[in-house]
């Protein structure tokens, strides 16, 4: 049987790089080596590509040949040693700006090679915190309240931000993911530090109601008329929110609850919302969809992720573990997807 060549691509430019690193080791220790070939490529903090061996915290690239892409050849090449890659299939363990924006589906669009996940828009468009706002809210989705600040504009007092918004709120890069820029606020010296923060990772920042109640989480795993959801499953930070450290710190206290113990009638509301969200989005291959459920009983869509974490903690393979998905096979029907796409 004729194997399949993956381009596996990890590490990248944004802050959550030792995310992508923690998730790609996950990932390359789960594909089939009798179904699959690995090309291992990583991107270092430079945004530059380099063919690896194995994948590590450090990597150490003075040796090593860089990858460089041949546009509409559906290949790449190695510098200086002038090798030809031709991979069947892109699969991005990427996290952040520069890896589930849109900019590395574009990549793989220029060069002709399938790629894993939704397509350049749907990733630009979930990405963006502000835009994802826009576009659930006006088909009827109910999204956390919000306001906007962009770098080097004024911005209204927290007392005035609270008074439409309540107190406590978080500030967030609008595009950024695993918490990283967010804070909690619940004063003017607060808010200063924390939007200064926030606009050192975006311009646009995201001012949100601060939901007190509980975070549920849904996967969606398909494309066309092959959409599936599993289970809903629960966080529990052990913070005042689910924080960076939270979600990867080996000592973290933050819980998984799978199922989430929920009524069917919820579970259904979030199904559906979650759907509708996917499509509306135009997501393709994969998402975790994230709710809150405030403690007055309103279901908010928070965020849409198009390439959620596959770290040992994540949500998104444990939610289709609790569904018989194993973690091997998960990661078959995503290149599947994309190979059909």
């Amino acid at each position: 049987m004729q194997r399949t060549n993956i381009l596996l691509l990890f590490g990248g430019e944004s802050s959550e790089h030792a995310v992508s690193i923690n998730s790609a080791r996950n990932v390359f220790a789960a594909l089939d080596d009798t179904k699959y070939d690995v090309i291992l490529t990583y991107i270092d903090t430079s945004g530059r590509w380099w063919l690896v061996e194995n994948i590590s915290e450090n990597i150490d690239t003075s040796a090593l040949p860089q990858v460089l892409p041949v546009l509409g050849s559906g290949s790449f090449i190695t510098q200086p040693t002038t090798e030809t890659i031709i991979p069947d299939v892109i699969l991005p363990v990427l996290h952040g700006v520069n890896g589930e924006d849109g900019v590395v589906q574009a990549l793989a669009k220029l060069t002709h090679i399938p790629i894993v996940g939704s397509k350049v828009e749907a990733s630009a468009v979930a990405m963006d915190k502000i835009t994802t706002k826009q576009i659930l809210s006006s088909e009827g989705i109910l999204v956390t309240p919000y306001k906007t600040h962009v770098k080097g504009e004024p911005f209204q007092s927290f007392h005035q931000l609270s008074a439409d918004l309540g107190s406590p709120l978080f500030i967030k890069p609008a595009n950024g993911g695993s918490s990283v820029g967010v804070t909690k606020i619940e004063n003017d010296e607060q808010l200063s530090v924390a939007l200064a923060g926030a606009h050192d990772y975006d311009h646009r920042v995201l001012i949100e109601q601060a939901v007190s109640g509980r975070e549920l989480e849904m996967a969606v795993l398909g494309s066309g008329n092959k959409i599936r959801t599993s289970g809903v499953g629960e966080i529990k930070p052990n913070n005042s929110f689910y924080t960076y450290q939270s979600k990867y710190d080996p000592l973290s206290r933050a819980e998984v609850i799978i199922p989430a113990e929920i009524s069917d009638e919820l579970a259904e509301q979030i199904k559906s919302t979650a759907l509708k969200a996917y499509k509306l989005l135009d997501c393709k291959g994969m998402a975790r969809v994230d709710f809150f459920l405030s403690d007055d009983g309103k279901l908010y869509l928070n965020e849409v992720q198009t390439l959620p974490g596959f770290t040992n903690i994540s949500m998104y393979p444990k939610l289709w573990r609790q569904e018989g998905l194993t973690y091997s096979s998960l990661i078959e029907v995503l290149i599947d997807d994309a190979l059909e796409k």
